[in-house]
């Protein structure tokens, strides 16, 4: 995990406390990749004797430099994109050219109304990517980040998640394995 990384994930966590605004997040984040890729998903791309879609050549570049951050975490996002990217190119395919366009505008919307709402109502607050657009990266990374540790895996994730969860609501144990390093968890 590089140092820059884990201040952007400190900036993060300590903007993310609220439950609810949490569960908002683990749906919206994926609409709006969606949303994103599915018009993407429109551009066929030959190379290599095979084909393919601008959709997931766009994806390297950022699962690039979310391996660079963490490599665990990268591996993981990129794990969760290919489902994704599957449904983006599924709907492409199967809708009108003008359909794809609304139906991605309607998720792209979707999805940051819900991380609008979640922060204004639940949080108190803007959301962070409109004051630091970075965090809009760091998102996928916190979500795979809380599930490794839900999991019992990546000390050093639960710490940093735990320690900013404390220092905002009152010692609130998020690493499931709170008996310490020996509780039987992998390292």
């Amino acid at each position: 995990m590089t140092d820059y990384f884990r201040r952007q994930l400190i900036e993060y966590a300590r903007a993310h406390r609220d439950h609810v605004n949490g569960v908002m997040h683990v749906i919206g984040n994926p609409i709006i990749f969606i949303g994103v890729v599915m018009p993407l998903s429109l551009v066929h791309v030959a190379m290599f004797g095979g084909h393919t879609t601008l959709a997931p050549l766009l994806v390297i570049p950022a699962l690039l430099l979310w391996m660079s951050w963490d490599v665990g975490l990268g591996v993981g996002i990129a794990v969760a994109s290919v489902p994704l990217l599957w449904i983006a190119s599924a709907i492409a395919g199967s809708v009108s050219l003008a359909w794809v366009w609304v139906i991605a505008a309607v998720l792209f919307v979707l999805g940051w109304v819900m991380q609008i709402v979640g922060h204004q109502i639940f949080e108190g607050k803007r959301p962070t990517a409109l004051n630091n657009p970075v965090q809009s990266l760091i998102a996928p990374m916190y979500m795979v980040a809380k599930l490794y540790v839900a999991l019992g895996f990546r000390r050093d994730l639960a710490a940093i998640l735990r320690t900013t969860s404390e220092e905002m609501q009152g010692a609130a144990p998020l690493y499931p394995l709170e008996g310490g390093a020996d509780a039987g968890g992998p390292p």
